[in-house]
């Protein structure tokens, strides 16, 4: 499925001032904190007088094994250096695996890709001081013989800011509205939100994480069953009941009160917080799993509905939901239901595959690395101006 979108030339930081850009294909390559596996998508940008077309070529989802995926959590919740050594290698063999597939899908030569752009897997985030992603690029590079732009997060923070999110340059070139104000939803393993004003003027765009995604969801979900990666399509969720006061007594949590820019992640969201939760609703009565997730759920529903009250004072009409998230029945009726004043819609209605959203917004910022624009959003990080976000390992 293809999907063209245009750019507005003034949007982009030096674009219409400086050298003109060429046309590009690139490779967005990314594994998320739900730790469900690679996405990897192709885009083509093409620069006009005015604007940049960017068309969504291929994408593909490549799920990790059980191995995989239980090597990847138990190094994030802390493993030897042995062990962090080995799996750099080896996810950076995996993401070369997804380019080299999604590139078959395209029906792409190599030889006509401008770069990958790999954001890799997120080991330890620490907002304002430090961050680690890994997916050795090295290897990435060797495999496919195509340039690698990675690391993105590092210079942002090394320039005081949050280092995240970052898919607010892609929420605002891409998926703004004309017209109108309008927020978009990531629901991966961490939520995070983009307020783009009409038009999509960066300086208007203010971005922060929320709060869980899918992450605390799904983690409850595999601690309760241990056969299932995540709730399918919310079904167990939408047999509970939910013990509203857990989610009332979680949200008092530091976090959810803290002013954006603001950013977090796993080593907020931990296994002992999940389980905490899962103590918390049994302590409250007679919780059954269904009631527990269910409850994972509106926590997840409320942060997002919270932060909305909070922190966002534009006048927002609409919220477009994207990422694993929006796949689950049980929570976008939950977000629906508390955020009863605003339309929310699922990104894959409006533009492509919600599910390729965050690698399209990497291939973006892979496109921008190698043209020399900087693709931090200083409202959305905190950072003290534009950088350009990325390292390269050539081919």
């Amino acid at each position: 499925m293809t999907a063209a979108l245009r750019i507005d030339a003034a949007r982009v930081p030096g674009l219409a001032a400086e050298r003109p850009l060429a046309p590009a294909v690139v490779v967005g390559l990314m594994s998320g904190t739900s730790l469900d596996g690679v996405s990897a998508a192709v885009a083509r940008f093409v620069p006009g007088v005015d604007h940049i077309s960017a068309e969504l070529l291929a994408f593909r989802s490549l799920s990790y094994t059980r191995d995989q995926r239980e090597r990847l959590l138990r190094a994030l919740e802390g493993a030897p250096p042995s062990e962090y050594c080995r799996l750099n290698f080896e996810l950076g063999a995996w993401l070369a695996d997804a380019a080299v597939a999604v590139l078959a899908d395209a029906g792409v030569a190599r030889d006509d890709v401008r770069a990958i752009a790999s954001h890799g897997q997120t080991v330890w985030h620490e907002p304002g001081h430090s961050t680690w992603q890994f997916g050795e690029p090295a290897v990435i590079a060797e495999r496919t013989g195509i340039g690698v732009v990675s690391d993105f997060r590092v210079r942002d923070v090394a320039a005081g800011g949050q280092g995240a999110p970052l898919v607010p340059i892609a929420d605002a070139l891409l998926f703004h509205d004309v017209q109108r104000w309008r927020a978009l939803q990531n629901l991966g393993g961490i939520g995070n939100v983009t307020v783009v004003p009409p038009g999509g003027a960066l300086e208007g765009v203010r971005a922060f994480d929320t709060g869980p995604g899918v992450g605390v969801i799904d983690g409850v979900t595999r601690i309760l069953v241990p056969e299932l990666p995540y709730d399918v399509d919310g079904r167990l969720a939408q047999r509970g009941r939910v013990c509203e006061a857990v989610v009332g007594e979680l949200l008092g949590e530091p976090y959810f009160a803290s002013p954006p820019p603001k950013s977090t992640g796993r080593e907020l969201f931990t296994r002992a917080y999940m389980e905490r939760l899962i103590a918390k609703c049994r302590a409250a009565g007679e919780a059954t799993s269904e009631d527990i997730i269910a409850t994972a759920v509106a926590l997840t529903a409320e942060s997002i509905a919270d932060a909305f009250r909070r922190f966002i004072p534009e006048p927002v009409t609409e919220v477009v939901l994207s990422g694993g998230g929006a796949r689950n029945p049980a929570l976008v009726e939950a977000i629906a239901a508390r955020m009863a004043s605003v339309r929310v819609a699922r990104f894959d209605d409006l533009f492509f595959d919600g599910e390729a959203k965050e690698a399209v917004a990497f291939a973006l910022m892979g496109y921008l690395f190698v043209e020399g624009r900087s693709s931090n959003v200083p409202g959305a990080t905190g950072a003290r101006g534009r950088r350009l976000l990325g390292k390269w390992s050539p081919a």
